[in-house]
């Protein structure tokens, strides 16, 4: 990843390990900045205040590998992104002083979103803020369900969708039976409107072709005597007057001039009379024909009048022509059939909506027995990770209870006796629960587990789903807050673990910590008096041992110090070379 920019780095090019990779530095180095960089890159809020000083924009450049076939693969493809010749895909986000952001994905300039989608299927990035946010109801319910996945994910869409259409039948009841009145007269009006409609019969175009019409009967005459005096300057006179030969006439004088001529030029001209002469009589006729079908009956123009004002009294009334009153009567008819206030069509909904929240109450029933079935298997292995973690007498429950619905809840569903509160996600409650040593009483986790306790159950919650979640690579800033001494060590140890499976980058002040990474990088701020900069560099092994002996309370410059820190990496190998690599199973 490249860094151009942002924060305090004016530019940073970060070499990730396959494994796990530790980023540390100083308070204000820049630490965050890179977990602000991949956040972006994920198509995470792009502000304005995150573009350094002085620079008009911030650029993020990542490197994917995205595996042809894969999903993030098929993300680059559907936008038209290019990937390298190693099958790596690169992602630019570019923020600007002025707050304007851009995307580009594989070359291509994409809407943020899109770095939304690959990040889902490439990236997890785990934070303080998570672990917030994991203390919500709402958001372990979704852990719960996530743990679960699809034995809870499948019957819980079906819920969904039935849910959908159980709302929408009640409501419709309800408002059917409490506008009863106002519905009735609406649907008389409706009818009184149809039956006018229906009376008249108008057709498509029925106005448009009656105006025309109208128009010639009135004008039978002067139509008469514009096309008959048409016809005999095309034609001639019908009594064959010389002196009134009409154009035909004269056109067949002229072709017998040309054609009696001795000059060619003058008999070339004649077969172009001939087709002119053609067009003509052509025209002749059809005047002929309009002649005999010109209609002055002034019977019909009557009638066609009577029918102009019929319809006349419908375009008053509900649309400006034919076609709209014809368009009116079908959203009528169309909205008169869902306004029926009968007692016959009230039960027939009533009967649909209790057939709806049988079937629906079964779907939760499902939903909350799978829910229940991975609660269990949930709490055992984060109080597994719990006992990796320092905390060995500690236990993690994750409790599954109804939502029991409160007095006049419109969403309340009749589930096995009990009414409960129908939501969007089921029927339950889920919540994360702490027994700190045997015989305490179950807490939920944000009153039963202090600081560093709290710290180290989001962290074991997080390696226990990372076994079921299929992105390849985990980000965590400063997960390990409140941690330290030997349950420091352990959560290196455990990141180090789940780094066997995934890629593990981790924003870190431990040194316990950061002593397990396979790649150690640093950043480091520069001042000149007027700007402060920093950058970021890999540490080899010697340059390990300084920056460890100073997050070791400072103690860089002494013997004592860097022999600490190198006996915490020696131990940190040795670790990890003698665990095997353990693979948790997913559910099935």
């Amino acid at each position: 990843m490249r860094i151009q920019g942002l924060g305090v780095i004016d530019e940073a090019t970060l070499e990730l390990a396959e494994g796990f990779t530790v980023v540390t530095g100083e308070t204000g180095a820049g630490k965050t900045m890179v977990v602000t960089g991949l956040h972006l890159l994920g198509g995470g809020r792009a502000e304005a205040s995150r573009v350094r000083n002085g620079a008009d924009k911030a650029v993020v450049e990542g490197r994917f590998m995205a595996p042809a076939g894969s999903p993030a693969a098929k993300v680059a493809e559907e936008v038209g992104g290019e990937p390298d010749d190693d099958g790596s895909v690169i992602a630019v986000r570019t923020v600007g002083a002025d707050g304007r952001s851009r995307a580009h994905l594989g070359g291509r300039s994409v809407p943020v979103g899109v770095l939304s989608e690959l990040a889902e299927q490439l990236l997890a990035v785990h934070g303080q803020n998570d672990q917030l946010r994991l203390l919500r109801p709402t958001e372990q319910r979704a852990v719960l369900d996530r743990f679960a996945g699809d034995d809870v994910g499948a019957p819980l869409r079906k819920y969904q969708k039935l849910r959908e259409e159980w709302l929408r039948v009640a409501a419709e009841l309800t408002e059917r039976t409490e506008r009863s009145r106002e519905l009735a007269r609406e649907a008389d009006l409706l009818r009184h409107g149809l039956a006018e409609i229906n009376a008249v019969d108008p057709k498509p175009g029925e106005d448009v072709e009656l105006h025309d019409e109208a128009r010639r009967l009135a004008d039978a005459d002067q139509l008469r005597e514009a096309a008959t005096g048409a016809q005999y300057a095309v034609s001639g006179s019908p009594e064959g007057d010389p002196d009134i030969p009409g154009a035909l006439g004269l056109i067949g004088e002229a072709r017998r001039r040309l054609a009696s001529s001795e000059d060619p030029k003058l008999r070339d001209l004649e077969p172009r009379l001939v087709e002119a002469e053609t067009l003509l009589a052509d025209v002749g006729a059809e005047i002929v024909g309009y002649l005999e079908h010109l209609d002055a009956d002034p019977a019909r123009l009557e009638q066609v009048l009577a029918r102009q004002a019929e319809l006349k009294s419908l375009t008053r009334k509900y649309a400006a022509d034919v076609d709209g009153v014809i368009a009116w009567a079908a959203d009528a008819s169309a909205r008169l059939a869902g306004l029926d206030t009968s007692d016959e069509a009230l039960a027939a909904l009533a009967a649909r909506r209790d057939e709806l929240a049988v079937e629906l109450a079964g779907y939760a029933q499902q939903v909350t027995a799978e829910r229940v079935a991975a609660a269990e298997e949930l709490g055992k292995a984060v109080s597994e990770e719990l006992t990796g973690l320092a905390m060995p007498h500690a236990t993690v429950e994750v409790a599954v209870r109804p939502r029991v619905a409160e007095a006049g809840d419109a969403q309340a569903l009749n589930v096995g006796g009990q009414l409960l509160h129908a939501g969007a996600s089921g029927v339950d409650d889920v919540e994360l629960r702490l027994i700190s040593h045997p015989g305490a009483p179950a807490l939920p986790v944000h009153k039963g587990a202090s600081g560093g306790e709290l710290s180290r159950v989001m962290l074991a919650l997080e390696v226990v789903l990372s076994h079921s979640d299929p992105v390849p690579t985990l980000v965590f800033d400063e997960v390990d807050a409140g941690v330290g001494g030997r349950a420091a060590v352990e959560v290196g140890r455990r990141l180090a673990r789940l780094a066997r499976s995934h890629q593990v980058i981790v924003v870190t002040h431990l040194p316990q910590v950061a002593a397990f990474a396979d790649r150690h990088l640093v950043v480091d701020k520069t001042a000149d008096g007027v700007l402060t900069r920093s950058g970021v560099r890999v540490l080899d092994e010697s340059q390990r041992v300084v920056e460890l002996a100073r997050m070791l309370a400072g103690m860089d410059s002494t013997d004592t110090g860097r022999a600490h820190a190198e006996e915490l990496l020696a131990a940190a190998k040795a670790d990890k070379e003698s665990v095997p690599v353990v693979r948790r199973k997913k559910r099935k």
